[in-house]
Formats: C-alpha cells, sequence, structure tokens
C-alpha cells in the first residue's frame, strides 16, 4: 500500500506515523492459541489497570491530545485501543472475529495503539492519512453510518475507509487468502515501532499464515 501523511494532519499532531505491514494472510477463525494467549492478555490488563489509569498512559494520552487537535472529542470518540481497554477494566471480554482481527486487539491493547487492517484488493490509488473534513461519515463495521468528520482518517482514490476509532465496511477483513494492509497508529512517533513490528510478524505468521511479509513506516 503506497501511503502518506497529509501536511495538515502531521502539523496538527506533530507525533503522528504510521506503520504498515502488508502481507498475504488465510483469514479464518482464530486458532485455539491464539485465544488463549489474548484471554491472558486481557485478563492481565484487568488486574493490572483501573479506569483512571487508562488516560495516562502514553499512547492513550498522545492519541487523546491528537483528537483534540482536530476538533474532535477524543471522548465521544474513543480511539479503539482505549475503547477495547475500557472493555478489558470493566470485566468485559472482546469479540472473537477472525486470526487477524483478533492479532490486531492482542497488539492494541498490549501497546495501547490503535490497529487496523484491510482488503488490499479493495483499495485503490496512493492512501492518504488526513483530516476528514465537515460532515464526513462511513458505514462503519457493526455500525450503520458513523460521523468521522475531523478524524484522522485514512482515503484512497474511492473515499474514506479507516481511521484509529471504526473502520468502514469497504475494506473490512472476511475469511479467504486476502492481501492485507495492517496500519499500527501512532500519534507518540516511531520509536517503539521496530520492537513491535518484530512480535507483530512472528504473530501473523504463527497464527495466520502469513507470508510476504513488508513493513513500512512513515512519518
Amino acid at each position: 500500500m503506497n501511503i502518506k501523511i497529509s501536511k495538515e494532519l502531521s502539523e496538527l499532531c506533530p507525533g503522528a506515523a504510521l506503520m504498515v505491514f502488508s502481507y498475504e494472510a488465510d483469514v479464518k477463525e482464530s486458532p485455539k492459541e491464539l485465544i488463549a494467549l489474548l484471554d491472558k492478555t486481557i485478563n492481565n490488563l484487568h488486574t493490572r489497570y483501573t479506569m483512571t489509569d487508562l488516560p495516562k498512559l502514553t499512547h492513550i494520552k498522545d492519541t487523546r491530545a491528537a483528537y483534540h487537535n482536530l476538533g474532535k472529542s477524543p471522548t465521544s470518540y474513543r480511539n479503539a485501543a482505549e475503547a477495547m481497554l475500557r472493555r478489558i477494566v470493566k470485566g468485559n471480554d472482546l469479540y472473537h472475529i477472525n486470526n487477524v482481527v483478533d492479532i490486531n486487539n492482542l497488539i492494541s491493547i498490549s501497546t495501547g495503539y490503535s490497529v487496523g487492517s484491510y482488503d488490499t484488493d479493495c483499495l485503490s490509488g496512493t492512501v492518504e492519512w488526513r483530516r476528514a473534513p465537515d460532515g464526513e461519515s462511513y458505514r462503519g463495521i457493526g455500525k450503520d453510518v458513523l460521523n468521522i468528520e475531523h478524524l484522522p482518517t485514512l482515503y484512497d482514490e474511492k473515499g474514506a475507509f479507516g481511521n484509529p476509532t471504526s473502520d468502514s465496511r469497504r475494506a473490512m477483513i472476511t475469511p479467504g487468502i486476502h492481501r492485507v494492509s495492517s496500519v499500527v497508529y501512532s500519534f507518540s512517533g516511531n520509536h517503539e515501532f521496530d520492537l513491535i513490528a518484530s512480535q507483530y510478524k512472528k504473530l501473523l505468521i504463527t497464527h495466520c499464515g502469513a507470508t510476504e511479509i513488508d513493513v513500512i513506516i512513515i512519518n
């Protein structure tokens, strides 16, 4: 996926950075080993954090500040990492979707970065990460119409398709062999990306049979 960050987004959010994994994967129900790892991580986080701890976590705090700078309420439109951590602290489980998405969620709750995965064949042309304009919306996954105005959103030639809060249905990951682009959204720079990349690649190979994995960092 050829991707860039808009000048406006970089200026409003100086820590904005992306790490993009491109690979082929066999998308299917998560194996029991991945579910066990995800459940163990959820249990550990539930005992580790309280609700008042979450806004103090570096990546959650930086993402909240970025949303504020972009003109979007970070509490009305929580980023996915924070939303999942809040569910965990409350004692609620996360939904098991498929192996690719479950790995997204595992990385996200472990690091505080939101992660989105997209079917590359559903995308067209150069992708740009930019501030969504006034009145922008799309049909979200598991939602009807999602108000995405002012959210830091990925656009291709067909329009908006993903952001750190909720993705559109257009490029959602479905069962089968697919080319996938997984995006780690950061507002804290890229200094932790190398460590995360190693862990992410190992999970993709082990639980998704991922091949031809390519990793790029954009900031």
